[in-house]
């Protein structure tokens, strides 16, 4: 794992006292500020965990106990699910970063159980060390219920445990539009499988898609937890329809960051650089309603100006440089 250079260092050290220690101007003060987003291109996904994370350059996950996160909302082929390669390179790059533990965490749209089992991930996963916690197991009493103010929620929501006492918790989605009401699926969205079915007790699910509010709703659920790392493949995407299937386009990219905001963001224009659908290319990536009230949340970063946009190698750069144009355009 690269150590921090000197913009990372001053992004995690207070920045602007930062600065006057080490003699930098103010433009240097600046980019010290910017949120990074790491962009590899590649079509390998072992090759995109593990440049992308290597260029991000921070080590969140060193002697911590790593809850993952993956999309196994269902067992469809990739984007449609988490790909086994994707989840294996992470499993592998997390312990060679010094993980204490890894768990995987996950509620399924079906029985959780029957997604696992449908994409092999239980022996995969024993064999990584990686053990498993199905939501669908959990008690009542560790659903746990949130309360917040000013929330489009009717009467809040409740959060897995496990995603709440998370010691590092470690994010992985897929490049995706969303035919239902989400507009798109990545890394907020996400966040939809730690919240509880009818089959736990509970109807969250109802209101969320008959809600006007949806978007709104889907940034609300990320609001009592952060993840430390966040992985999105973009190796194969939809472009329209999703989550479990839909147009199919080949996306080519890996991102990697701290912020969830960001990433949506940046998958967003990537989206858009490969051609998707009116709801993604007819509306300013910061005027997404998951996107805008994530922001108003203060969940990340707030507009483009704010994302330093990392290419992991000088094969990358051009592509980071054709989406950071679709970026800052919005």
């Amino acid at each position: 794992m690269a150590r921090l250079n000197r913009r990372d260092f001053l992004k995690f050290t207070g920045m602007a006292g930062g600065a006057v220690l080490l003699g930098l101007k103010g433009e240097e003060v600046m980019a010290a500020q910017k949120t990074a987003v790491a962009l590899k291109k590649t079509g390998n996904r072992k090759e995109g965990v593990q440049a992308s994370l290597r260029a991000l350059g921070i080590n969140p996950v060193k002697g911590k106990n790593v809850l993952i996160k993956p999309n196994f909302n269902t067992a469809d082929i990739t984007p449609g699910s988490t790909h086994n390669d994707t989840l294996t390179a992470l499993a592998e790059e997390l312990w060679a970063m010094g993980a204490k533990s890894i768990r995987l965490g996950e509620r399924s749209y079906p029985l959780t159980r029957e997604v696992m089992e449908q994409k092999g991930i239980v022996p995969l996963l024993e064999k990584l060390n990686v053990k498993i916690i199905n939501f669908d197991a959990l008690d009542k009493k560790d659903w746990v219920e949130i309360l917040p103010k000013d929330s489009h929620w009717k009467n809040g929501f409740r959060i897995a445990r496990p995603i709440l006492e998370a010691e590092c918790l470690v994010s992985t989605g897929c490049l995706k539009t969303h035919q239902f009401g989400g507009i798109f699926t990545m890394s907020l969205k996400l966040h939809v499988g730690v919240v509880p079915t009818t089959r736990h007790g509970f109807d969250y699910m109802r209101e969320l898609h008959t809600s006007p509010h949806q978007r709104k709703l889907i940034a609300e659920i990320n609001q009592p937890f952060r993840p430390q790392l966040v992985i999105l493949d973009g190796v194969d995407a939809f472009v329209d329809g999703g989550p479990a299937t839909g147009k199919a386009a080949k996306g080519d990219v890996f991102l990697a960051s701290a912020d969830r905001v960001a990433v949506d963001a940046v998958g967003v224009a990537v989206l858009k650089h490969l051609g998707s659908n009116a709801a993604i290319m007819n509306k300013k990536i910061f005027e997404q309603e998951q996107i805008a009230r994530a922001v108003e949340l203060g969940l990340g970063v707030s507009s483009p100006a704010d994302i330093d946009l990392l290419a992991a190698d000088e094969k990358s750069k051009e592509y980071r440089d054709r989406v950071q144009t679709v970026l800052n355009q919005g």
